[in-house]
């Protein structure tokens, strides 16, 4: 039996007894022929390697020592173990999973890696479940949803960056003016649900648009194109980040709603919540493989 099998089986086992959420593999590893009782397997992007990464750790004489390996193991399993950790909570965030164990395998080119992670720690998704506290957890997901695609496809083949605004939708709206004609005036809330994906096209190729959209708790979409009308000073967010991003994390402190951007260079989402950002995703998405 070859090595890949035998860590495929290995998994699947361990998922079993764990009875875990899901297993998520980073790699060419297949699971086609092995029972996983039902445990959905899903396709992670293989992690980009940083230039240190890259960098080949030598002594003094040109050969690497049992210290520079070690140190060099130590920094790629705790990648590794991040970039499973964010595939985990990009895959609660839109509502596939919902807590319990996950089986991670990661392979790179000299190992192979069986992670135990537990949903229920992972940071990133006690964010979203505090941003949940004031915003319903679906109109969370259906927003992620359409704000990875914006991040992964653009629009017409081009780069699109896009911000939204969740919740405290009155005072929102009472904050910013529209700095074109509101899209969605005058529709009924049928065609301005963002619950309801058949509205997710007109979502996207709003998305184009200067300004922000305005969305309330309950998934209505109030406005597009939305100019918001906060003073950015004292705003703490990362340098090198535009005003979309200043306007959204200001917004966050002015009104209790939570904003979320995508950032058109890099296509990295962020959610804002009190003028901190609470949430930095890269635009990573799994891709469900054989159950």
């Amino acid at each position: 039996m070859d090595k890949a099998r035998i860590i495929a089986e290995t998994a699947a086992r361990i998922s079993r007894e764990l009875n875990a959420a899901a297993i998520m593999v980073s790699g060419e590893l297949s699971f086609e022929g092995i029972e996983t009782g039902g445990i959905p397997v899903y396709y992670i992007p293989i992690r980009s390697k940083s230039i240190i990464d890259q960098l080949v750790a030598t002594g003094k004489d040109g050969k690497c020592t049992l210290k520079d390996l070690g140190d060099q193991i130590n920094r790629e399993a705790s990648s590794n173990a991040d970039h499973l950790q964010q595939a985990a909570a990009i895959e609660y965030v839109l509502g596939e999973l919902k807590g319990g164990t996950v089986v991670g395998i990661v392979e790179t080119r000299s190992s192979s890696s069986i992670i135990v992670h537990n949903l229920d720690e992972n940071p990133l998704v006690k964010a979203v479940k505090e941003c949940q506290e004031r915003i319903k957890s679906e109109v969370m997901s259906a927003v992620m949803s359409i704000s990875f695609d914006i991040a992964l496809t653009g629009r017409e083949g081009k780069r699109v960056g896009a911000a939204f605004i969740l919740g405290d939708s009155e005072e929102v709206m009472k904050r910013s003016h529209q700095i074109i004609l509101n899209p969605y005036a005058g529709h009924d809330e049928a065609h301005r649900n963002i619950l309801d994906k058949k509205n997710w096209e007109s979502v996207k190729e709003f998305a184009q648009l200067d300004g922000v959209f305005v969305i309330d708790e309950t998934g209505i979409i109030h406005a597009a194109g939305r100019y918001l009308d906060v003073d950015g000073k004292n705003v703490d967010i990362e340098k090198g980040l535009g005003g979309r991003h200043v306007s959204a994390a200001a917004i966050s402190r002015d009104t209790v709603a939570i904003a979320v951007t995508v950032s058109e260079s890099g296509g990295v989402i962020r959610i804002y919540k009190d003028a901190k950002e609470a949430i930095c995703m890269e635009s990573l998405k799994p891709a469900m493989g054989h159950i």
